[in-house]
């Protein structure tokens, strides 16, 4: 990850604008980040009148890379001029091309060599990794998960507990926020397991929350569920590409995430999966098998036992899709040269300042649900409207905003340093406020 503007910083990561929060301010931003030029490597879907809209939702759905086009077009001209032979003989060579991302790929998430794999789906990558690690006993038989966890993690998690004959309102343990407040603290999930970690099977909770936009300390969380003997796999959904991660340094079991979101890889692109090198190592693991997990030098012996190959890889159950891969390949080219340390420098700031002009705001219009310090949150900001919250989406989808309306109130916002620009921030600032009828001075 060695880019001409790693770890390159326009002022501190946490500073806000110096003074004054007017229009040229915010320009004078774009001129000093040095990641501006990044921008012209995503394709900007057109607002209603055609200029680029403003696009804070990459929380949900991340844009085009320039670059994805070709990397699709190259693999089906492989595939119309070579056939079955593009396998070995393609430009990117189709039987290995999910080696492609060992590096890249373990780089993102803090892992080494070997511990990252992209496959499937995320809820399938969960699926795979509960079978895994999830090994209940009579005394040990929880699955530790946080209040308003994701729904599909809540469904694979209740799902696999039936499947192993309890009731998931025995056996999945839910952590919650205190009376009248939405975060969950980190001590509160270190009191659960000081309460309950004797019958903790297993710890699954996200790197920031879908909803909230809170970064968990995922550090932390790992070394509490190892003092109780619990293990730990997060979901980083929202995490992957946004936040830097220290995966294997925190020594954590696993990890799943999609890579739709902030890794702009496309609709449904093909997710992640961190195994730790302890458990890779460890071939007799438990594990729902299929061939493309099998030793790749007896693949095609086609015999009827099944040696897993070392590392993540050893947990695939199916041969890569390339075509849905090709724009995964274009977008991590992307953050391989940029490096997380200088995105997420520029993502402390872009979100600062969008946080500094909402706090300028007349005080009883919204509430900022996201945590105020930097480390505790990702590039999303979840905005309550305490008025009028569906009309207001209206207007600001009409005025040329693309963001995320959560029933009944939230409006969540992601500045994403790799496309979007302080202007837009400034720009998205002036229309929310004339939307709530606060005037245009923010």
């Amino acid at each position: 990850m060695t880019g001409s503007v790693r770890g390159a910083r326009s002022g501190s990561p946490s500073a806000g604008p110096a003074a004054g929060d007017d229009e040229q301010e915010a320009l004078g931003l774009d001129r000093a980040d040095p990641l501006a030029a990044y921008r012209q490597r995503f394709h900007l879907p057109p607002a209603p009148g055609g200029a680029p809209a403003i696009y804070f939702c990459g929380h949900s759905l991340g844009l085009q890379p320039v670059g994805a086009r070709t990397a699709v077009l190259e693999e089906l001209d492989d595939w119309a001029t070579l056939g079955v032979r593009a396998h070995f003989e393609g430009r990117h060579r189709w039987y290995a091309y999910h080696e492609r991302f060992r590096d890249c790929g373990a780089r993102l998430v803090g892992a080494i060599p070997g511990e990252v794999v992209m496959m499937n789906s995320l809820t399938v990558n969960l699926h795979l990794m509960l079978a895994t690690f999830y090994r209940p006993t009579r005394d040990r038989y929880l699955i530790l998960v946080e209040n308003g966890a994701f729904p599909s993690d809540a469904y694979a998690v209740q799902s696999q507990v039936v499947h192993h004959g309890y009731d998931p309102r025995d056996a999945v343990r839910v952590a919650g926020p205190r009376p009248g407040d939405h975060l969950l603290r980190t001590e509160d999930i270190e009191a659960v397991l000081d309460a309950d970690g004797p019958r903790v099977a297993l710890v699954l909770l996200p790197g920031v929350h879908y909803l909230t936009g809170q970064r968990f300390d995922l550090g932390r969380i790992a070394a509490a569920a190892r003092r109780h003997g619990c293990a730990v796999g997060f979901d980083l959904a929202h995490a992957a590409g946004n936040v830097v991660l220290r995966l294997h340094d925190w020594d954590v079991d696993f990890a799943v995430w999609c890579s739709y979101k902030y890794l702009n890889a496309g609709p449904g692109a093909v997710a992640g999966c961190f195994v730790h090198a302890r458990h890779g190592r460890t071939l007799t693991l438990p594990r729902l098998a299929g061939w493309w997990g099998n030793d790749p030098q007896t693949r095609f012996q086609m015999g009827p036992d099944f040696v897993p190959r070392e590392g993540a890889d050893g947990w695939q159950v199916s041969n890569p899709p390339i075509l849905a891969l090709a724009p995964l390949r274009a977008s991590l080219a992307i953050f391989d040269e940029v490096g997380m340390e200088a995105l997420r420098c520029k993502s402390e700031r872009l979100t600062g300042y969008l946080e500094h002009l909402l706090r300028r705001l007349p005080a009883g219009h919204l509430e900022i649900l996201t945590p105020h310090d930097p480390a505790a949150r990702g590039c999303q900001l979840s905005i309550r409207v305490r008025r009028n919250a569906r009309a207001v989406v209206r207007a600001l989808e009409t005025a040329g905003v693309v963001a995320d309306f959560r029933e009944p109130d939230v409006i969540r916002v992601a500045p994403v340093p790799l496309y979007n620009t302080f202007h837009e921030v400034w720009r998205f600032a002036r229309l929310l406020a004339e939307r709530l009828g606060t005037g245009g001075d923010a």
